[in-house]
This record gives structure tokens, C-alpha cells and sequence, in this order.
């Protein structure tokens, strides 16, 4: 079976982080994303991240960029404008992840493109949108966590405010914009009329707030930091040492607290009418965390995961490599193997989007320029000596 995206063609306008992550889940699904990337700067600066380096190229970059191709083209230059626009007549949407002022500055917007494509679907993943006091602010992951209110309820109580280990605002901003621009793509199929998708990092984190923010905004809730990793509201659901280890707990059903209570061979805990409803649990926390926390250092994390799972959701606190090597992760093929000339077997995590019938073909991230020739002349019908005639020049 083909990708479900077999045909779609994105030309993309990305760098680094976010919007290459977005893209990586179109191609992995059969789009064809072709990188336009900037001769002069050497292309996206993913390229150069450490620790781990090739020549114009890095794992970080690999991690984002499979199954893509790479177009050298210097949009700055008027040959480059005018090659882009022919490009864009056979394309379905241009993304790109921007400042917020940009797409408007270099013509970017479905204002200015649809004459050259009425179908095309224009969306860019920027750090703040294209309006509003801070469109013109670059914006990274760390800023948003910090400017939504990320930080302020992550990590211990009394300590410093602390990022996620992982770019979640980036990671999510991605595919977020994903959703629109393939959202806008069948309305054009459909329609015959392409538009503007607007997505930022800031509207993403805010909008990722959810219950907090309705508690927050209709009664005034201000959310805490909790011990142990904790829900705000729901006990037990945190993170309780054992005699090896740590394990997380999620009760988030009443049934969950009965289940628990019986495994851990503590009736007193569940005859204890303080502890009988999800309100006076939160009430009484601190000492039936107290008596839990006890219980759990009796035993290893692994006696445990024996007890409680298919019972209670559990999990133990695993490190990244202990995460990926855990039996659910091979299961579900969720590390593949890529083969890239000078990194040679490079095992990456893979797409967690699963198609009945699709077998997903991987292929390394490209080198800088790698598909230029071909694209032009496919695309384009360019001849040999005309792209060369532009390599000197130095359009692509």
C-alpha cells in the first residue's frame, strides 16, 4: 500500500527543531518534503548541532530529517524568487517555521502565492503567531514553557523553576501545525481554494494548559508544584521511592485506589473512611502519602511492577536507555535503523503513527543540496547546463 500522504507535495522552509519534527511525520507517511535550505548559511543549522558531527550534517539533524530532500535555493536572490514560485505551482502547501513577521516580509502568504497556485495551502509554525505584540520575538521551546506557566509547577516544591528534559512545546507545536496544514490540504482538494494556517509555540503551550487553565480562569485556581511528580488533585498519582529504585503510580480511578490499597496488603488504608473518596484523599495527603511511601521501600521497584500491573497503572522510573530498551518499545517498532554513510547504522526512534497496511520506508536525512539537481529538473524541467549555469551564480 501506498503512504496515506502519497502525492502530497510540501515545500518547506524549515530549520532546526520544531517544524523539521512536523515535517518528518508527513514524509514518514509518504509526502514528499522537499528542505529548501539556504546555500550562504549552509543550509539548516540542525546540520551543526553537537555533540555528534559529520561534514554538514549531525545525529541531531538525522533525528528530524528522514525520508526528506534537500533544495539549495537563495531565496534572496531575484533567479531564487522566481524558481521558488515556479516550484510552488506544483506543490500543495509551503510551511516553514519562522519569526512571526516573516512569511508577510518575504511573500510568504496565501496573498501573495495564490496567483501563482489557488490550491496552495501556506502554513507556518512560528514562536508567537503572526500578530500580537511579540510576532517579531524569535521563539524557542524554553521561552514558551517559561512564558505559559510551564515552569513555575515543574519540579519540587521550594526549588528553582525547571524546563521539561524534553522539547514538549516544540514536539507538540510540530505536529500541531501538521494537523492544520494537512487539514487545509483537503479542504483545497476539495475546494479548489488553498489558504493561510497560523500556528505558534505560545498558542500551543497555552492552549496545552487545558484544565488548569479553566480551573485558573473560571475560579481563580492557581496551579501548585507538587511533591514527587504528583497530580495537582488526584491521590495517590505521583512517584514513590522502593528499596531499588522509584515507581509511578496512577490512580485516576476510585478503582485504582481499592486495587492499590489490596496489593500493597494495606486494608487498613482502604477501611480508613479519610481515604474512601478521591476529595478526602486530597484533604488527608500528607499522611496517607506518608503511609504509602513507607509501604513501597519495603519492596524492589521489579516485585512491585509484579503486583500492580494489569491491576493499577504503574510504571517504573526508567532512564532513556532503559526506556528504549523496554519490550513495548520493540514491539510497536519504535526504533528503526537507518543506514547513512558516515554514521553508519544510525538507530533513531520511529514514527509513532501506525497505518494499517503501510509498510514505512526510511531513508537517512540528506545531505545539504543532495536532491537540488533532480528537483529542477523533474519539477521544472531544467536542463544540466542550466543548473549549472545557477550553481555559479550562486542561486542554488
Amino acid at each position: 500500500m501506498t503512504g496515506p500522504l502519497d502525492g502530497v507535495r510540501v515545500l518547506s522552509l524549515e530549520q532546526f527543531g520544531a517544524g523539521p519534527w512536523g515535517t518528518l511525520h508527513l514524509a514518514d507517511l509518504g509526502a514528499e518534503v522537499i528542505k529548501i535550505e539556504d546555500p550562504a548559511a549552509g543550509g539548516d543549522v540542525a546540520r551543526y548541532v553537537p555533540p555528534y558531527l559529520a561534514e554538514r550534517d549531525s545525529l541531531y539533524f538525522q533525528s528530524f530529517n528522514r525520508n526528506k530532500r534537500s533544495l539549495t535555493l537563495n531565496l534572496r536572490a531575484p533567479e531564487g524568487r522566481d524558481l521558488f514560485l515556479r516550484l510552488v505551482r506544483h506543490a500543495d502547501a509551503v510551511f516553514g517555521n519562522l519569526r512571526g513577521d516573516q512569511p508577510e516580509k518575504l511573500g510568504l502568504t496565501y496573498r501573495h502565492l495564490r496567483e501563482h497556485n489557488p490550491r496552495i495551502v501556506c502554513c507556518f509554525l512560528t514562536g508567537f503567531g503572526t500578530n500580537g505584540p511579540r510576532r517579531n520575538e524569535p521563539g524557542y521551546d524554553q521561552l514558551c514553557q517559561a512564558y505559559a506557566g510551564y515552569m513555575s509547577i515543574t519540579g519540587e516544591p521550594g526549588t528553582p523553576p525547571a524546563k521539561s528534559g524534553v522539547s514538549i512545546i516544540d514536539f507538540a507545536g510540530g505536529v500541531t501545525a501538521m494537523l492544520g496544514l494537512v487539514s487545509m490540504v483537503l479542504r483545497a482538494r476539495a475546494t479548489g481554494e488553498g489558504g493561510d494556517v497560523d500556528v505558534s509555540l505560545f498558542d500551543t503551550a497555552i492552549a496545552q494548559l487545558s484544565y488548569l487553565a479553566i480551573w485558573n480562569l473560571n475560579r481563580g485556581y492557581a496551579p501548585p508544584r507538587v511533591p514527587d511528580s504528583g497530580h495537582s488533585t488526584l491521590v495517590p498519582s505521583q512517584a514513590f521511592p522502593t528499596r531499588d529504585g522509584y515507581i509511578m503510580v496512577a490512580c485516576m480511578k476510585e478503582k485504582f485506589w481499592e486495587l492499590l490499597a489490596a496489593a500493597m496488603e494495606r486494608p487498613d488504608l482502604l477501611a480508613d473512611p479519610r481515604y474512601a473518596s478521591f476529595e478526602g484523599r486530597l484533604a488527608h495527603k500528607p499522611e496517607l502519602i506518608a503511609e504509602l511511601k513507607r509501604t513501597f521501600l519495603e519492596r524492589p521497584t521489579a516485585e512491585w511492577l509484579d503486583r500492580l500491573r494489569e491491576k493499577v497503572p504503574v510504571a517504573p522510573v526508567y532512564s532513556v536507555a532503559e526506556a528504549l530498551r523496554d519490550d513495548q518499545v520493540a514491539a510497536r517498532g519504535m526504533v528503526i535503523e537507518v543506514e547513512h554513510p558516515e554514521f553508519g547504522q544510525v538507530r533513531q526512534t520511529g514514527n509513532p503513527i501506525k497505518v494499517g497496511g503501510y509498510a514505512e520506508q526510511h531513508r537517512r536525512g540528506p545531505a545539504l543540496g543532495e536532491h537540488t539537481e533532480p528537483i529542477l529538473r523533474d519539477w521544472l524541467g531544467l536542463t544540466p547546463d542550466a543548473i549549472a549555469g545557477l550553481r555559479a551564480r550562486g542561486v542554488v
